[in-house]
């Protein structure tokens, strides 16, 4: 890979980000509508933390503040629960 933290910020911007914030924008009306059960108001505290930290990656990558070896890690547990996600659909 030639440049791993471009493709991490590819990754975070146009999968991880969007999918999360759907996912939570599904949360959110769940319970607006009173149809949320105990564990999507858990999740919605989870979704929103985890969004929160793709952000933080997403600054940290833009300041240059980031190792080639941590954007590798980090990059590898994004493409494994992506995999993982797709197995389950």
């Amino acid at each position: 890979m030639e440049n791993i933290k471009e493709e991490l910020r590819k990754v975070i911007e146009d999968v991880m980000l969007p999918e999360t914030q759907e996912y939570l924008a599904d949360l959110n009306e769940s319970i607006e509508n009173g149809t949320a059960n105990p564990e999507d108001i858990e999740a919605k505290s989870d979704i929103e933390g985890f969004i929160s930290e793709l952000k933080t990656i997403l600054e940290v990558i833009a300041q240059n503040k980031l190792s080639e070896e941590d954007a590798k890690d980090v990059y590898g547990k994004i493409i494994t629960m992506i995999s993982e996600h797709e197995q389950e659909n």
